[in-house]
Order: C-alpha cells, then structure tokens, then sequence
C-alpha cells in the first residue's frame, strides 16, 4: 500500500482528542467503554448506545478483529491517498467496528471473516494511523 508523508487534515470531534492522543503518546488503541455495562463505543460518544449512560473510561483495545467487508478504490479521492488503496471494516473483538485500510492489498479475494491484527502507523507529519494486517486465513 503506497503511503503518503501527510494525512488528510482531520476534523476532530468532542471526543475524539483522547482517541488520537493515546495511539500517538502511548502506542494503543483505547476506546471508549461504559463504566455502567461494559459496552465499548467507537466512534467516541457522550453517552452508551446500550444503556444511555455518561460514565465511561477510556481503556485500551486488543488490536484483534473480523474483517467485515474490504474494497479497492481505483480513483484518487483525497490526494494524500494515492489509487489504488484499500478501505476496510473490521469489528474489533471489544465489538465496535472501526474503518481503516489494511498495511498491504490483499493478494486474494476471499478474505471476508479473515482475522485481523491493529498495527499503528507513525505518519512523517507526526500524526499515528490504525491500520490492520491479516493475521490468518479466513474461516
């Protein structure tokens, strides 16, 4: 996957700073999850889509997933993504489903319910992106 030195500028909501900060400060990914019933939440919220709750903490994820769905897009839409460039979605193993890309364009076709693993990405403009690489065959 052709990676570019910058990344589309981001326009960060309420709850989105700590997201960002954690994968570039600390080197993980944390979410979100709902200190009344556990449910983790992404993208970050005000309150739990399950039980309406403000209370969260922001705890860090496992980095594993489903691949869900993926696609190759053939026309540049953004010029710091060169085409061709894949688009994912995985659910994470903690439930949400995130949208990234995968570190490389899969060489198969078949790899929809494939396991995935997060790996974050330093970016030369200082900003740290979730990506996945395939960590097994499909099911």
């Amino acid at each position: 996957m052709l990676q570019t030195s910058k990344t589309p500028r981001r326009i960060l909501g309420l709850y989105d700073e700590p997201f960002w900060r954690y994968m570039k400060e600390e080197g993980e990914m944390r979410l979100q999850c709902c200190s009344e019933c556990g449910a983790f939440r992404y993208p970050p919220a005000p309150v739990c889509a399950e039980c309406l709750s403000p209370d969260y903490e922001w705890k860090t994820v496992s980095g594993g997933g489903e691949l869900l769905s993926w696609i190759i897009f053939h026309k540049q839409y953004l010029p710091e993504y060169p085409a061709p460039y894949n688009v994912i979605a995985v659910r994470l193993d903690e439930g949400p489903i995130i949208i990234s890309n995968l570190t490389s364009n899969p060489e198969r076709r078949d790899i929809i319910g494939a396991r995935v693993r997060l790996v974050l990405v330093p970016m030369a403009d200082g900003v740290t992106l979730p990506r996945f690489e395939l960590t097994e065959e499909v099911r």
